[in-house]
């Protein structure tokens, strides 16, 4: 995931505002205590969640991947006074970590915990809501493009979604993973398949593991 060198990360980072006190108390605790810490959003993903956020202000987000709650507090930092994140996992023992931080944090009321699996929740969110303002794409990689097309219809016009490790370490170019690697072979089919639908503007950046930025026609 080290695309860029890490003394340009480390400046982009000291030129990032700061992420808040409790997004910093579960970051290091996700790394003491929770199994594959590099999941977590971090500091500069973080930040740049928690900007677009802000400058959208959406009502509703939808957050797949809940992993420790990171990326969920991130996207609630913009909600309007009225708006909600819907976060799922389907991890119970990462969710009870999410949920505790989640309870202590300013957005207690306003971010909504789903455990169980994507697929069978986002259509029940569905019929729920009328739209997405917001979408984050970051659970099993070989459900990518199963998560967008459950999500595509619901988004409103001019409404953002975005897809997380779409670069995938960089083996998204190399030869042997996408003849090899199921995980490389979706994600790539993936980056395809949005490339090919005239529903959304995309822009791929290589921000951390790569982000795919669609924003609905």
């Amino acid at each position: 995931m080290d695309f860029i060198s890490k003394v340009i990360q480390n400046y982009a980072d000291e030129h990032t505002s700061e992420e808040t006190a409790y997004l910093s108390k579960l970051n290091r605790f996700t790394h003491l205590h929770a199994l594959k810490p590099r999941m977590l959003s971090g500091h500069f993903q973080g930040r740049f969640l928690s900007f677009l956020s802000q400058l959208i202000q959406p009502k509703n987000v939808l957050d797949i991947g809940t992993y420790t709650g990171y990326s969920a507090l991130c996207l609630a930092e913009g909600l309007n006074n009225n708006g909600t994140v819907h976060t799922i996992d389907n991890n119970e023992e990462v969710a009870e970590i999410a949920q505790k931080f989640i309870h202590e944090s300013p957005f207690a009321n306003q971010i909504k915990m789903h455990v169980g699996n994507a697929l069978e929740i986002i259509p029940q969110l569905n019929q729920e809501l009328d739209f997405w303002d917001m979408v984050w794409i970051d659970a099993e990689k070989t459900e990518y493009a199963n998560y967008y097309d459950l999500c595509i219809d619901k988004v409103r016009k001019g409404g953002l979604i975005m897809a997380d490790n779409v670069l995938w370490s960089g083996k998204v170019t190399e030869e042997q993973a996408l003849l090899r690697d199921k995980d490389t072979q979706a994600i790539d089919l993936f980056n395809k398949k949005i490339v090919a639908d005239d529903r959304v503007m995309q822009v791929l950046l290589p921000i951390r593991d790569g982000i795919m930025m669609m924003i609905k026609k």
